[in-house]
């Protein structure tokens, strides 16, 4: 059975090494279908980030089980066939969360980045002349790449899974990909095995450095602001804003502003975010909000603040942030002596908005019933 199955898959990689257009092909295919179905369907969601998890489970025991099959069945497994299913399963993985961390990223923010890595890697894992013959033959350099893709993997997957909150993720997915990548990365280097262990202590303090401190570049791949908006006023029986303001005068201030957002989140998932206010990049107020995943148009929550510096004017800045700092989304007006002199378009880094559709009250019904609770910080 071993050995016909063997057969077929050398078949399968001579095939695709006389049309390599076609893994590239069905690796983006399959992934940004795979991003649609999570869009739709929550148990889809599920079931794909386990399979996902799942192959790289698969890379990891990959040379215990062809030691394996060698020693019981007497069956060897083609080395390219598991260069082609490592290369596959990168393709898998990339083209996967891309879409995820696309409509995340604050792209005037260190957070284009990371994205921009990303996307550096999934070239580089379609191109056969760049991963093959540049990146597998250092290995010190594919174990990094590796333990990349498997940390972003990780970043989305566990969320959807598990519903695990934005600091627990990002803290199990570093842990995980150091504790696979960094012995990999040590294993490759012509080192005595003392100066590989101390290696290995230095890049893991070295890289658990990095991603703390650049925690805001990185985004939160499952949550990202569906509708945003500066508003004076907010419909409590629809849980709307009644406006959206650009400029604002310090007269209107007096009246108070709500920084209203509805986030997107996986089904379950319960998180705690922020909206820092700062003015002038300096942080005047920061307002915890909780929020709950499953809303298809997003979790709708507000902040009120009615306290503003006596000296206000200049460029106000909302950043809704997670407990572990990364970067949801940024909205921003300017407070100016008149309209007129201070005309400026408020922008938020998330997707754009419009006004909202009215709501008929099927549809109010059932988001009362989906919100029961929903909390309002002021």
């Amino acid at each position: 059975m071993f050995r016909i199955l063997a057969l077929w898959l050398e078949r399968i990689v001579a095939l695709t090494e006389r049309h390599p257009w076609a893994m590239p092909l069905f690796g983006f295919g399959s992934g940004l279908a795979s991003f649609f179905l999570v869009e739709r369907k929550e148990q889809i969601a599920q079931l794909i980030a386990i399979l996902m998890l799942a192959s790289w489970v698969w890379l990891l025991v990959e040379k215990f089980l062809r030691r394996f099959v060698s020693n019981r069945f007497g069956v060897q497994l083609p080395p390219a066939l598991m260069n082609y299913f490592a290369q596959l399963v990168h393709q898998e993985s990339l083209f996967f969360i891309i879409p995820f961390f696309f409509i995340t990223t604050a792209w005037n923010s260190g957070q284009m980045l990371f994205t921009g890595l990303l996307l550096a890697s999934a070239l580089v894992s379609i191109v056969d002349p760049l991963y093959f013959r540049w990146l597998a033959p250092r290995r010190w350099l594919y174990f990094i790449f590796h333990g990349l893709t498997l940390f972003a993997v990780l970043l989305t997957a566990l969320p959807i899974i598990f519903q695990l909150p934005t600091p627990k993720t990002y803290m199990w997915s570093l842990g995980i990909a150091l504790a696979i990548t960094l012995p990999s990365v040590a294993s490759a280097m012509s080192w005595r095995w003392w100066q590989r262990g101390f290696a290995v202590i230095g890049l893991a303090l070295l890289a658990t450095s990095l991603a703390y401190f650049l925690r805001p570049w990185v985004p939160p791949a499952t949550l990202w602001l569906t509708e945003v908006a500066i508003t004076d006023h907010i419909d409590s029986d629809n849980r709307t804003p009644e406006n959206s303001l650009k400029v604002i005068t310090p007269a209107q201030l007096q009246q108070g502003l709500y920084a209203y957002t509805a986030i997107h989140a996986p089904r379950g998932l319960n998180e705690r975010i922020y909206h820092e206010w700062q003015l002038n990049g300096k942080q005047i107020d920061k307002v915890a909000l909780d929020i709950n995943g499953g809303r298809d148009a997003g979790y709708r929550a507000w902040s009120h603040k009615v306290n503003f510096p006596d000296q206000a004017l200049g460029r106000w800045e909302i950043r809704v942030v997670t407990e572990a700092d990364q970067v949801i989304g940024i909205l921003r007006f300017r407070v100016a002596e008149s309209v007129a002199a201070g005309a400026e378009t408020v922008s938020a880094i998330a997707p754009t908005t419009t006004e909202p559709a009215p709501v008929t009250a099927e549809e109010t019904m059932k988001a009362q019933l989906l919100e029961l609770g929903e909390p309002v910080a002021k």
